[in-house]
């Protein structure tokens, strides 16, 4: 699963990064991001690429309230196309979680060793997601969304058996144009990432706390 990650990229950079026509929003640095905040995602919408924020949780239309959120941060590749909760959005809304690195805990000796995986180009990764425009029983509206995962490559089987579905730069496009509809062109994307493109590394358990928000999440553990 991905239940925690880092975006602390300058928008500018983002932007170009990932062709974004239109900036439609602002934030923070955030080296720990946890589920039910909001976060950056990039949207095909309206004929032109927009980076907006979106809270990290997906909210299905029969969802009674943000709660069903924490249990909807992850959307597995195999069944994203065939559960009711996912399958709309899968063929009409989907999007980029935009991400310079993500956590991920491994067991040892009956502990939980946090490692920090990123790209070793060091530029901002984009994972899969999904996204929807939830509206609340009193009729508030709420962009809401879920990064996809995917069985874990070498690399980070090491870790743990699942990883976020992250894509190279010439897929961003047949991912975000809801236009393909195509369940076999869509699911071919949804494969791990090269093992050989990535590096992970202990961090310090620090990061076990979604309170500390530093630099120093995403340094070497000494």
């Amino acid at each position: 699963m991905c239940g925690r990650y880092d975006c602390h990229s300058e928008i500018e950079i983002i932007a170009k990064l990932f062709d974004v026509e239109d900036v439609a929003c602002d934030f923070a640095p955030n080296y720990n991001v946890a589920p039910a905040q909001n976060i950056p995602i990039v949207v095909y919408e309206g004929n032109k690429s927009r980076l907006l924020l979106s809270r990290w949780g997906f909210l299905p239309s029969w969802a009674k309230d943000t709660k069903t959120g924490y249990a909807m941060i992850n959307a597995r590749a195999e069944t994203i196309d065939s559960l009711t909760s996912y399958r709309e959005a899968f063929f009409k809304t989907r999007c980029l979680v935009v991400a310079d690195g993500y956590y991920e805990w491994q067991r040892q000796a009956g502990m939980k060793i946090p490692y920090y995986i990123r790209l070793r180009s060091g530029v901002p990764m984009a994972f899969t997601g999904l996204y929807n425009y939830w509206k609340s029983p009193e009729g508030e509206g709420l962009c809401t969304s879920t990064i996809v995962t995917t069985d874990a490559n070498e690399l980070m089987a090491q870790i743990h058996n699942r990883m976020p579905v992250i894509l190279h730069h010439a897929d961003f496009a047949p991912w975000l144009n809801s236009e393909v509809h195509d369940r076999d062109i869509l699911k071919a994307l949804l494969k791990p990432f090269p093992s050989e493109e990535l590096e992970a590394y202990p961090v310090s358990s620090r990061v076990n706390s979604p309170r500390s928000n530093s630099p120093d999440n995403i340094k070497p553990a000494l």
